[in-house]
């Protein structure tokens, strides 16, 4: 009776082991997609939008290993297979793009990354709600200027001959400085103008994070004697930190990706040695000199350093955290 009693709890833990066979995985699948059926009708012209501007076009990606000619289209011109990417690798500008791009968004991790981070806490520490609010609008803001318009100000202000910054500096004893035809000045100007244009909008996410904390833990807090800051560094900061962890993810994973359109038109000929990054040179290869397969190639091995960056960032995460990307 022992022994029947034994190989029926064997059998019984062995089929709750058992791993679901594939029909039993898509019933699931379909029953969950059934229950949240209005909230894939939400989520359809997103999808929608992503297989038709993002997916389809990815067709593209074998210009990169062709000699790509308008006349033959894409199935008719040649294949030269890996030229292209040794091409790049053995262009004299090559560690000079990598050199800058990189440089560009290490500084961004450094300096842009945390101040949404640290504007979102301290915001959180304000109990004035009406202030609290106006504050939040206005960090807003410069999100929604366009880039022309924050690269004209920025003209405007630093300019020799009349800029407000140039005339600060001659009224303290100094000379005026030609910013925007300094190589040196060219990273600091960028990062700065990003601080500026992104911490109010990239902080939302961190606001809402710690608007789901329960109040009730900053009271434990209180009469266990912790003050604001000891509040802020033992309850805040655990609350966002899985969301802190999946943006600096997301952020290293496009460490070799840099947006063309701010830096060409901050860009001028004699700040190349430190404005040239990967995406101008795209930029100028694919649209100026009509060598596409060229330029499709440096943006494919763009992407897959992004990808190798990504896996990497994340199975670290996952070993010293609970929280990573998959």
């Amino acid at each position: 009776m022992e022994e029947l009693n034994l190989s029926s709890t064997t059998v019984l833990a062995r089929d709750q082991k058992r791993k679901p066979n594939f029909k039993e995985r898509f019933k699931t699948l379909l029953t969950d997609i059934y229950k949240t059926r209005y909230l894939q009708l939400l989520a359809l012209p997103g999808l929608i939008y992503f297989i038709i501007f993002q997916y389809i076009p990815m067709y593209g990606v074998i210009m990169a290993f062709q000699n790509y000619k308008i006349r033959d289209g894409i199935l008719g011109s040649k294949w030269v297979w890996f030229d292209n990417f040794i091409k790049f690798v053995q262009h004299p500008f090559f560690w000079r793009l990598v050199r800058n791009t990189l440089v560009i968004n290490v500084y961004q991790l450094i300096f842009v990354f945390p101040i949404p981070i640290i504007f979102a806490l301290l915001l959180n520490e304000v109990r004035n709600r009406h202030y609290k609010k106006v504050v939040q609008t206005v960090s807003y803001l410069p999100h929604f200027i366009s880039l022309p318009a924050i690269i004209g100000m920025m003209v405007m202000f630093l300019s020799p001959t009349g800029g407000a910054v140039n005339r600060l500096i001659e009224t303290l004893g100094g000379t005026p400085i030609y910013f925007f035809a300094e190589s040196g000045w060219f990273r600091s100007l960028y990062i700065l103008s990003d601080i500026w244009t992104t911490t109010g909008w990239s902080a939302i996410i961190y606001i809402a994070a710690l608007a789901g904390v329960n109040s009730e833990l900053y009271e434990s807090a209180a009469i266990d004697g912790a003050n604001r800051w000891r509040q802020m560094w033992h309850v805040s900061v655990p609350a966002i930190a899985p969301t802190i962890i999946i943006m600096l993810l997301l952020s290293i994973g496009k460490m070799m990706s840099l947006g063309s359109e701010k830096v060409l038109l901050m860009q001028t000929p004699l700040t190349f040695e430190t404005s040239d990054v990967i995406s101008t040179f795209v930029y100028r290869r694919g649209l100026e000199y009509a060598e596409y397969s060229f330029s499709a190639a440096v943006s494919v091995f763009n992407s897959v350093i992004n990808i190798i960056l990504l896996f990497i960032a994340n199975h670290i995460t996952r070993k010293v955290s609970e929280t990573s990307l998959w």
